[in-house]
């Protein structure tokens, strides 16, 4: 294929997308199942609901909460609720059943344990940096549990700023220190492998001291208005990362995070995916990868708003877990405030060209989108063989003086033209049409809902 620097050829061309790739499941608003058990807290949260007394650092739940989970039949719900003054829990990992699910009551808080030693993989692993990481249990961990859930319109919080007991740092302070070289060692809020038809619903979850959500391995994954608010300095706090499975839907969400919003990982294969009708805030976006070699394809993004993040719409691999992307759709978008508002980016962590597994990212559709303010459109294929092909159907740009694009290997379609923006670049070729109007965007961003 030959090189071209920044043609752009008007001509009629067709912007047609398949709107009906996704999960193929007919998903609706989940119901908190029946409880078979309900548990009262005996501890109370202090300065302003963030943590609880360091005397009561010790009185870990878990056990009466496993054996509660342990003792419940499928289709029933073990439920933590305030009582009186008292309205927290305080765990260490805890083990989900097949078809029973966690409910956390409103005004209730299930915090995470500080101390890193009742997370341990094996002695002295959790809580520390080192070369291989994976170190911690989750604080809620779910493996081949059909029909599970987390549910409830209280708070799951795993304190990712706090002291680790033992310790002069806390969880996103030692992922700090990771930056300079090793892994991190520190929980996650939720760790789900092989869970088909898991459902998470209404629940927020905050300040997690790693992802908040990972969920990998299975058919049928429903996230259902949960609110996710957590910093943006704190590092590697994923919203929620659906990799290797196919049928999940994301809807209603409102997440703000220190990393990626909502990550795709496709490690594994990954298809038929529904991402629709959430709200994003500080984070690193509505992305697929980094990993992309198990491939990706079937996945729609409708009614999303992005404000104030670093990435907005964003697709990462490289050559060392590169793979094919395509047939991915994001409509209804507006995204404002944001550096990077568009990111296809084939060289993530600038890995180089010393791998075999060569992203492919092509089919890509964007639809009825609006970017405000100014930021950096990365529009970048790997090589000849492997051009970024999108297709731009009403794209508007609000500010395109304020907007630096950097494109190569890439075949774009455009309608209308990108007025005011300037494509270079090796092998790059621009299409374009006329036709679209701007995307009323103003309703789209709302604050976050506190609880």
């Amino acid at each position: 294929m030959g090189s071209h620097a920044g043609t752009l050829i008007f001509t009629a061309i067709a912007l047609a997308f398949a709107a009906g790739a996704q999960d193929t499941r007919n998903v609706t608003e989940p119901v908190i199942p029946q409880s078979c058990a309900v548990l009262t807290a005996a501890l109370s949260a202090v300065d302003g609901n963030k943590t609880i007394a360091e005397a009561d650092e010790s009185k870990l739940d878990t056990a009466r909460i496993q054996k509660a989970l342990d003792g419940c039949g499928k289709g029933q719900a073990v439920v933590l609720k305030s009582e009186g003054a008292h309205n927290a829990f305080l765990t260490g990992p805890l083990d989900l059943k097949a078809g029973v699910t966690l409910v956390v009551d409103a005004k209730t808080i299930l915090f995470g344990s500080r101390d890193p030693k009742v997370y341990e993989v094996r002695a002295g692993s959790c809580g520390i940096v080192d070369a291989g990481g994976r170190g911690c249990r989750a604080m809620i961990n779910g493996a081949g549990v059909a029909g599970a859930g987390v549910m409830g319109d209280g708070t799951i919080d795993g304190r990712g700023w706090a002291k680790m007991i033992g310790k002069s740092a806390s969880w996103w302070e030692i992922a700090e220190e990771a930056r300079k070289g090793g892994n991190q060692n520190c929980p996650r809020i939720l760790v789900l492998s092989r869970c088909d038809d898991f459902t998470l619903y209404r629940v927020t979850l905050k300040n997690s001291a790693n992802f908040h959500v990972a969920y990998s391995g299975g058919n049928g994954f429903t996230v259902w208005g949960v609110i996710i608010d957590t910093p943006k300095n704190a590092r590697n706090t994923d919203g929620i990362d659906p990799g290797s499975s196919t049928n999940v839907t994301i809807a209603h969400c409102y997440i703000k995070t220190g990393d990626d919003n909502v990550a795709i990982k496709a490690g594994g294969h990954v298809s038929h995916m529904t991402i629709a009708h959430n709200h994003f805030y500080t984070g690193h976006g509505m992305s697929i990868g980094s990993e992309t070699n198990g491939g990706a394809d079937a996945i729609r993004v409708t009614d999303l708003s992005i404000d104030g993040a670093d990435n907005g719409i964003r697709i990462k691999s490289n050559s060392g877990k590169g793979g094919k992307v395509t047939d991915v759709v994001y409509e209804d978008v507006c995204i404002r405030d944001t550096k990077n508002p568009i990111y296809m980016d084939s060289d993530y962590a600038h890995f180089g060209r010393t791998g075999d597994k060569l992203p492919w990212f092509t089919g890509i559709v964007l639809k009825d989108v609006r970017i405000e303010g100014g930021g950096r459109l990365t529009l970048q294929g790997y090589d000849p063989q492997h051009r970024l092909g999108m297709t731009f159907d009403n794209v508007q740009f609000d500010s395109p003086k304020e907007i630096k694009v950097l494109t190569e290997h890439a075949e774009l379609k455009f309608a209308p033209p990108p007025d005011g923006l300037k494509f270079g670049g090796d092998d790059v070729t621009v299409t374009a049409t006329a036709g679209g109007r701007p995307l009323a965007c103003s309703a789209k961003f709302v604050p976050i809902p506190s609880r």
